[in-house]
């Protein structure tokens, strides 16, 4: 059983930065494709960034690109997603899900394991 834990999340001002990390509890998430989801009040679940396990590759979605970056500390086994340039808009709890799987362009229903997330607030 993997257990994530997501942290990093909190208020920030327009225009400001957090960085968002996940980890296992007792596990490397290397051996894991990682994507990061966020869900707004009223809204559904939208996927934000993913990185794959076998080669590195990243994506992100088109009202992220620029402004997040994903990102793997290989050495302590954690995933991070960098935001700068936040807007009111990004406020979210934010969610990174794990998958037994080499690459991000999977269906939703194929990450397993999934953290109970973390709030971010970008307002003024």
């Amino acid at each position: 059983q993997l257990q994530l834990v997501e942290s990093g999340g909190g208020l920030v001002q327009p225009g400001g930065s957090l960085r968002l990390s996940c980890e296992a509890s007792r596990f490397t998430l290397n051996y894991y494709t990682i994507h990061w989801f966020r869900q707004a009040p009223g809204k559904e679940r939208e996927g934000v960034s993913c990185i794959s396990r076998d080669d590195g590759t990243t994506t992100y979605a088109d009202s992220v690109k620029g402004r997040f970056t994903i990102s793997r500390d290989s050495a302590e086994g954690r995933v991070y997603l960098q935001m700068d340039s936040l807007r009111p808009e990004d406020t979210a709890v934010y969610y990174c899900a794990a998958a037994n799987s080499a690459y991000c362009s999977i269906p939703v229903y194929r990450y397993d394991y999934w953290g109970q997330g973390t709030q971010v607030t970008v307002s003024s």
